[in-house]
Protein backbone atom coordinates (compact mmCIF):
# COMPACT_ATOMS: atom_id res chain seq x y z
CA UNK A 1 0.00 0.00 0.00
CA UNK A 2 3.23 2.40 -0.15
CA UNK A 3 1.84 4.10 -3.03
CA UNK A 4 -1.02 5.60 -1.42
CA UNK A 5 1.03 6.93 1.71
CA UNK A 6 3.29 8.48 -0.51
CA UNK A 7 0.84 10.15 -2.48
CA UNK A 8 -1.19 11.48 0.55
CA UNK A 9 2.24 12.95 1.61
CA UNK A 10 2.98 14.48 -1.96
CA UNK A 11 -0.36 15.97 -2.09
CA UNK A 12 -0.42 18.21 1.00
CA UNK A 13 3.64 18.94 0.82
CA UNK A 14 2.59 20.24 -2.51
CA UNK A 15 -0.23 22.57 -1.18
CA UNK A 16 1.93 23.34 2.05
CA UNK A 17 5.24 23.82 0.33
CA UNK A 18 3.67 26.49 -1.82
CA UNK A 19 2.15 28.28 1.03
CA UNK A 20 5.75 28.16 2.89
CA UNK A 21 6.73 29.55 -0.35
CA UNK A 22 4.52 32.32 0.24
CA UNK A 23 5.53 33.39 3.53
CA UNK A 24 3.50 30.39 5.28
CA UNK A 25 0.21 31.38 7.75
CA UNK A 26 0.57 34.30 9.86
CA UNK A 27 4.34 34.67 9.07
CA UNK A 28 4.97 30.93 10.77
CA UNK A 29 5.85 27.70 7.85
CA UNK A 30 4.28 24.27 8.17
CA UNK A 31 6.28 21.46 8.70
CA UNK A 32 4.62 18.56 7.81
CA UNK A 33 6.64 15.59 9.62
CA UNK A 34 5.54 11.69 8.25
CA UNK A 35 6.55 8.52 9.17
CA UNK A 36 6.08 5.49 7.45
CA UNK A 37 3.86 2.66 9.83
CA UNK A 38 4.26 0.24 6.87
CA UNK A 39 0.42 0.14 7.52
CA UNK A 40 1.00 -1.62 10.54
CA UNK A 41 -1.06 -0.59 13.39
CA UNK A 42 1.87 -1.12 16.23
CA UNK A 43 3.56 1.31 14.14
CA UNK A 44 1.15 3.81 13.83
CA UNK A 45 0.93 3.77 17.41
CA UNK A 46 4.79 4.42 18.62
CA UNK A 47 4.63 6.35 15.56
CA UNK A 48 1.98 8.68 16.91
CA UNK A 49 3.51 9.02 20.27
CA UNK A 50 6.24 10.11 18.49
CA UNK A 51 4.61 12.78 16.79
CA UNK A 52 2.72 13.77 20.04
CA UNK A 53 5.66 13.26 22.67
CA UNK A 54 8.72 13.58 21.01
CA UNK A 55 7.94 16.07 17.83
CA UNK A 56 5.40 18.01 19.98
CA UNK A 57 3.14 18.86 17.15
CA UNK A 58 0.38 20.93 16.66
CA UNK A 59 -1.92 18.66 14.96
CA UNK A 60 -1.75 15.25 13.34
CA UNK A 61 -3.19 15.21 9.61
CA UNK A 62 -3.14 12.68 7.08
CA UNK A 63 -3.27 9.04 8.94
CA UNK A 64 -3.68 6.58 6.23
CA UNK A 65 -6.00 3.31 6.89
CA UNK A 66 -8.88 2.05 8.99
CA UNK A 67 -6.76 -0.79 11.23
CA UNK A 68 -4.08 1.87 11.87
CA UNK A 69 -6.26 4.84 12.65
CA UNK A 70 -8.55 2.69 14.93
CA UNK A 71 -4.96 1.45 16.96
CA UNK A 72 -4.55 5.21 17.62
CA UNK A 73 -7.97 6.51 18.39
CA UNK A 74 -7.68 5.94 22.27
CA UNK A 75 -4.55 8.35 22.19
CA UNK A 76 -5.88 10.77 20.02
CA UNK A 77 -9.39 10.48 22.09
CA UNK A 78 -7.04 11.44 25.60
CA UNK A 79 -4.52 14.02 24.09
CA UNK A 80 -7.44 15.62 22.47
CA UNK A 81 -5.22 16.65 19.76
CA UNK A 82 -6.34 17.63 16.04
CA UNK A 83 -6.42 14.91 14.43
CA UNK A 84 -7.72 15.92 10.40
CA UNK A 85 -8.28 14.62 6.83
CA UNK A 86 -7.78 10.77 7.72
CA UNK A 87 -7.67 8.74 4.72
CA UNK A 88 -10.19 6.49 5.76
CA UNK A 89 -14.13 6.41 5.87
CA UNK A 90 -14.75 4.53 8.39
CA UNK A 91 -18.00 4.72 10.54
CA UNK A 92 -16.21 5.15 13.94
CA UNK A 93 -14.75 8.47 12.77
CA UNK A 94 -17.79 9.49 12.46
CA UNK A 95 -19.82 9.26 14.96
CA UNK A 96 -19.67 12.76 16.79
CA UNK A 97 -17.88 11.03 19.92
CA UNK A 98 -14.87 13.60 19.59
CA UNK A 99 -14.75 16.67 18.95
CA UNK A 100 -11.76 16.76 17.81
CA UNK A 101 -11.71 14.74 14.94
CA UNK A 102 -12.53 16.21 11.37
CA UNK A 103 -12.85 14.21 8.31
CA UNK A 104 -12.26 15.28 4.67
CA UNK A 105 -13.57 12.67 2.57
CA UNK A 106 -17.27 10.89 2.28
CA UNK A 107 -17.37 7.37 4.30
CA UNK A 108 -17.13 4.18 2.99
CA UNK A 109 -21.25 3.54 3.93
CA UNK A 110 -21.93 6.55 1.48
CA UNK A 111 -19.62 5.34 -1.40
CA UNK A 112 -20.49 1.72 -1.01
CA UNK A 113 -24.34 3.33 -1.03
CA UNK A 114 -23.57 5.04 -3.84
CA UNK A 115 -22.25 2.20 -6.26
CA UNK A 116 -25.21 -0.39 -5.15
CA UNK A 117 -27.53 2.78 -5.84
CA UNK A 118 -26.19 3.14 -9.22
CA UNK A 119 -25.83 -0.62 -10.50
CA UNK A 120 -29.52 -1.48 -9.15
CA UNK A 121 -31.51 1.64 -10.52
CA UNK A 122 -29.63 2.39 -13.43
CA UNK A 123 -28.10 -1.37 -14.45
CA UNK A 124 -30.74 -3.40 -12.93
CA UNK A 125 -28.53 -5.64 -10.71
CA UNK A 126 -29.54 -8.45 -8.20
CA UNK A 127 -26.30 -10.05 -7.16
CA UNK A 128 -23.43 -8.71 -5.47
CA UNK A 129 -20.20 -10.18 -4.11
CA UNK A 130 -17.68 -8.70 -1.91
CA UNK A 131 -13.77 -9.28 -2.06
CA UNK A 132 -12.54 -7.80 1.05
CA UNK A 133 -9.20 -7.38 3.18
CA UNK A 134 -9.87 -9.36 6.44
CA UNK A 135 -9.17 -6.65 9.09
CA UNK A 136 -11.10 -3.62 10.55
CA UNK A 137 -10.65 -2.06 7.09
CA UNK A 138 -12.90 -4.96 5.38
CA UNK A 139 -15.13 -5.31 7.83
CA UNK A 140 -16.33 -1.59 7.69
CA UNK A 141 -16.74 -2.55 3.88
CA UNK A 142 -18.65 -5.58 4.90
CA UNK A 143 -21.34 -3.86 6.83
CA UNK A 144 -21.43 -0.89 4.44
CA UNK A 145 -22.51 -3.30 2.09
CA UNK A 146 -25.10 -5.35 3.97
CA UNK A 147 -26.63 -1.86 4.43
CA UNK A 148 -26.68 -0.38 1.24
CA UNK A 149 -27.88 -4.39 -0.77
CA UNK A 150 -30.89 -4.03 2.71
CA UNK A 151 -32.02 -0.70 1.56
CA UNK A 152 -33.10 -2.31 -1.79
CA UNK A 153 -34.27 -6.03 -0.27
CA UNK A 154 -31.17 -7.72 -1.80
CA UNK A 155 -28.69 -10.66 0.26
CA UNK A 156 -25.22 -10.67 -0.58
CA UNK A 157 -24.36 -13.82 -3.22
CA UNK A 158 -20.75 -14.23 -1.43
CA UNK A 159 -17.86 -13.09 0.06
CA UNK A 160 -14.28 -14.09 -0.46
CA UNK A 161 -11.20 -12.14 1.84
CA UNK A 162 -7.18 -11.63 1.83
CA UNK A 163 -5.35 -11.16 4.89
CA UNK A 164 -3.61 -7.62 5.39
CA UNK A 165 -0.54 -7.29 3.40
CA UNK A 166 -0.10 -10.05 1.24
CA UNK A 167 -1.69 -11.46 -1.72
CA UNK A 168 -3.26 -14.71 -1.01
CA UNK A 169 -6.12 -14.33 -3.11
CA UNK A 170 -6.98 -17.80 -4.44
CA UNK A 171 -9.24 -18.92 -1.60
CA UNK A 172 -11.25 -15.52 -1.91
CA UNK A 173 -11.78 -16.24 -5.69
CA UNK A 174 -12.56 -20.02 -4.88
CA UNK A 175 -15.58 -18.75 -2.65
CA UNK A 176 -16.73 -15.80 -5.12
CA UNK A 177 -16.72 -17.62 -8.33
CA UNK A 178 -19.44 -20.03 -8.09
CA UNK A 179 -21.95 -17.82 -7.06
CA UNK A 180 -21.77 -15.82 -10.30
CA UNK A 181 -22.07 -12.56 -9.02
CA UNK A 182 -22.73 -9.42 -11.61
CA UNK A 183 -20.99 -7.20 -9.47
CA UNK A 184 -18.34 -7.14 -7.05
CA UNK A 185 -17.50 -4.44 -3.88
CA UNK A 186 -13.84 -4.88 -3.67
CA UNK A 187 -12.94 -3.24 -0.40
CA UNK A 188 -8.63 -3.81 -0.28
CA UNK A 189 -5.47 -2.71 -0.90
CA UNK A 190 -4.38 -2.08 -4.96
CA UNK A 191 -2.00 -4.65 -5.65
CA UNK A 192 -3.97 -7.60 -4.45
CA UNK A 193 -7.02 -6.17 -5.60
CA UNK A 194 -5.32 -6.07 -9.12
CA UNK A 195 -4.30 -9.56 -8.76
CA UNK A 196 -7.84 -10.72 -7.97
CA UNK A 197 -9.42 -8.60 -10.99
CA UNK A 198 -7.34 -10.44 -13.58
CA UNK A 199 -7.11 -13.91 -11.87
CA UNK A 200 -11.67 -13.54 -11.80
CA UNK A 201 -11.75 -12.39 -15.61
CA UNK A 202 -9.55 -15.49 -16.41
CA UNK A 203 -11.71 -17.81 -15.13
CA UNK A 204 -15.17 -16.36 -15.25
CA UNK A 205 -16.32 -15.33 -18.57
CA UNK A 206 -19.34 -13.70 -17.41
CA UNK A 207 -19.30 -9.15 -17.43
CA UNK A 208 -18.94 -8.96 -13.80
CA UNK A 209 -18.60 -5.25 -12.58
CA UNK A 210 -15.50 -4.92 -10.45
CA UNK A 211 -16.13 -1.56 -7.93
CA UNK A 212 -12.94 -0.61 -6.20
CA UNK A 213 -13.77 2.15 -3.32
CA UNK A 214 -11.60 5.29 -2.78
CA UNK A 215 -9.07 3.61 -0.66
CA UNK A 216 -8.24 1.03 -3.80
CA UNK A 217 -6.45 3.77 -5.12
CA UNK A 218 -7.97 3.86 -8.44
CA UNK A 219 -4.52 5.29 -10.38
CA UNK A 220 -2.10 2.88 -8.62
CA UNK A 221 -4.95 -0.26 -9.49
CA UNK A 222 -4.96 1.04 -13.34
CA UNK A 223 -1.48 0.91 -13.30
CA UNK A 224 -1.36 -2.32 -12.23
CA UNK A 225 -3.61 -3.39 -14.43
CA UNK A 226 -1.62 -1.90 -17.18
CA UNK A 227 -4.27 0.44 -18.39
CA UNK A 228 -6.95 -2.17 -18.53
CA UNK A 229 -9.76 -0.66 -16.63
CA UNK A 230 -12.77 -2.79 -18.33
CA UNK A 231 -15.64 -3.42 -16.59
CA UNK A 232 -14.45 -1.09 -13.24
CA UNK A 233 -17.08 1.21 -11.94
CA UNK A 234 -14.38 3.57 -9.64
CA UNK A 235 -16.02 5.47 -6.24
CA UNK A 236 -14.39 8.87 -6.07
CA UNK A 237 -14.39 11.13 -3.16
CA UNK A 238 -12.99 13.89 -4.95
CA UNK A 239 -13.65 15.16 -8.36
CA UNK A 240 -11.49 14.06 -11.02
CA UNK A 241 -8.05 15.93 -11.20
CA UNK A 242 -7.97 16.64 -14.88
CA UNK A 243 -11.32 18.39 -15.18
CA UNK A 244 -9.97 21.87 -16.28
CA UNK A 245 -13.20 23.64 -15.61
CA UNK A 246 -12.10 23.38 -12.01
CA UNK A 247 -9.71 26.24 -10.84
CA UNK A 248 -8.07 24.17 -8.21
CA UNK A 249 -7.66 21.23 -10.70
CA UNK A 250 -5.85 23.87 -12.79
CA UNK A 251 -3.87 24.74 -9.47
CA UNK A 252 -2.94 20.99 -8.34
CA UNK A 253 -1.58 19.88 -11.46
CA UNK A 254 0.73 23.38 -12.07
CA UNK A 255 1.98 23.03 -8.77
CA UNK A 256 2.16 19.29 -8.27
CA UNK A 257 4.41 19.46 -11.51
CA UNK A 258 6.53 22.31 -9.97
CA UNK A 259 7.02 20.87 -6.34
CA UNK A 260 6.85 17.01 -7.79
CA UNK A 261 8.11 17.45 -11.70
CA UNK A 262 8.24 13.07 -11.52
CA UNK A 263 5.39 12.73 -9.23
CA UNK A 264 2.17 11.93 -12.15
CA UNK A 265 -1.78 13.60 -10.45
CA UNK A 266 -3.50 10.66 -9.03
CA UNK A 267 -6.67 10.87 -6.89
CA UNK A 268 -4.88 10.67 -3.85
CA UNK A 269 -2.62 13.28 -3.62
CA UNK A 270 -5.03 15.51 -5.32
CA UNK A 271 -7.58 14.72 -2.29
CA UNK A 272 -4.70 15.53 0.20
CA UNK A 273 -4.28 18.32 -1.81
CA UNK A 274 -7.20 19.77 -1.10
CA UNK A 275 -7.65 18.87 2.40
CA UNK A 276 -3.97 20.45 2.70
CA UNK A 277 -5.67 23.87 1.06
CA UNK A 278 -8.71 23.54 3.43
CA UNK A 279 -6.48 23.54 6.72
CA UNK A 280 -4.28 26.36 5.50
CA UNK A 281 -6.82 28.87 4.69
CA UNK A 282 -8.75 27.35 8.06
CA UNK A 283 -5.97 28.61 9.80
CA UNK A 284 -6.05 32.03 8.01
CA UNK A 285 -9.13 32.66 9.02
CA UNK A 286 -8.12 32.60 12.67
CA UNK A 287 -7.24 35.64 14.73
CA UNK A 288 -4.79 36.14 17.30
CA UNK A 289 -2.77 33.54 18.59
CA UNK A 290 -3.31 30.35 16.86
CA UNK A 291 -4.50 27.47 19.00
CA UNK A 292 -5.66 23.91 18.46
CA UNK A 293 -9.32 25.07 19.94
CA UNK A 294 -9.56 27.79 17.42
CA UNK A 295 -8.38 25.40 14.56
CA UNK A 296 -10.81 22.93 14.78
CA UNK A 297 -13.60 25.52 14.86
CA UNK A 298 -12.41 27.13 12.05
CA UNK A 299 -12.20 24.11 10.04
CA UNK A 300 -15.95 23.16 11.37
CA UNK A 301 -17.21 26.83 9.75
CA UNK A 302 -15.01 26.26 6.97
CA UNK A 303 -16.89 28.45 4.19
CA UNK A 304 -18.93 26.06 1.28
CA UNK A 305 -17.02 27.90 -0.93
CA UNK A 306 -13.52 27.58 -0.19
CA UNK A 307 -12.70 25.26 -3.05
CA UNK A 308 -14.10 26.59 -6.13
CA UNK A 309 -16.50 24.40 -7.28
CA UNK A 310 -16.29 21.67 -4.45
CA UNK A 311 -18.72 22.31 -2.45
CA UNK A 312 -17.51 21.74 1.49
CA UNK A 313 -19.76 22.03 4.30
CA UNK A 314 -19.13 20.20 8.37
CA UNK A 315 -21.72 17.45 8.43
CA UNK A 316 -21.46 14.00 9.46
CA UNK A 317 -17.84 14.63 11.20
CA UNK A 318 -16.81 15.64 7.54
CA UNK A 319 -16.15 18.40 5.09
CA UNK A 320 -17.09 16.84 1.88
CA UNK A 321 -19.93 14.98 1.54
CA UNK A 322 -20.02 13.73 -2.44
CA UNK A 323 -19.34 10.27 -3.74
CA UNK A 324 -18.52 10.18 -7.58
CA UNK A 325 -18.55 7.24 -10.09
CA UNK A 326 -16.38 7.12 -12.74
CA UNK A 327 -15.09 4.81 -15.58
CA UNK A 328 -11.77 5.17 -16.91
CA UNK A 329 -11.50 5.97 -20.87
CA UNK A 330 -8.99 7.21 -22.99
CA UNK A 331 -6.52 7.53 -20.14
CA UNK A 332 -8.34 9.76 -17.59
CA UNK A 333 -11.48 9.33 -15.06
CA UNK A 334 -15.02 10.09 -16.35
CA UNK A 335 -17.35 10.68 -13.72
CA UNK A 336 -20.70 9.16 -14.89
CA UNK A 337 -22.84 10.07 -11.23
CA UNK A 338 -22.57 12.53 -8.80
CA UNK A 339 -24.12 11.50 -5.51
CA UNK A 340 -24.60 14.14 -2.48
CA UNK A 341 -25.27 12.89 1.54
Amino acid sequence: NSHLGKDVVVGANTYFSHTNAKGGVHGKKIEFIQYDDKYEPENTLSHTQTLIEKDKVFALFGFVGTPTVKRVLPLISHTNIPFIAPYTGASFLRDNSSDNIINFRSSYIEEIDALVDYLTQEKGLSKFAIFYQNDDYGEEGYIALSQALDKHHLKLSAEGTYKRNTLSISHAIHEIESAKPEAIILVGAYKPTARFIEKVKECCPQNIIFCPISFVNADALVDELKGDARNILFSQTVPSYDDFTSSEAIEYTNLLKFYYPNEKPSLVSYESYLAAKTVVKAMREINGLLTQAKFTQALKNTNRYTLDNIPLGYHHSQLLNRVYLSTYENKKFNIISKHEY
